[in-house]
């Protein structure tokens, strides 16, 4: 299981993980917020973009293509 602060995810991380802060930059989210969504629902980015987009919040920065 990995280890995310005191909670450890049952299930493998899906996608590449956001760092908290990458996640917090990138929704422009307060820091005491995006740690309870990151510990609450862990760092898989495709997870935290999918709950992001129920919110119905942008993303701030947009997605990098691959070169």
């Amino acid at each position: 299981m990995t280890q995310i602060g005191d909670f450890q995810r049952r299930r493998p991380v899906r996608g590449r993980p956001y760092t908290l802060e990458e996640f917090a930059d990138r929704y422009r989210l307060s820091k005491h917020a995006a740690e309870d969504l990151y510990v609450r629902f862990g760092p898989s980015a495709i997870e935290l973009d999918l709950l992001m987009a129920a919110k119905r919040h942008v993303p701030d920065m947009p997605e990098r293509l691959a070169e």
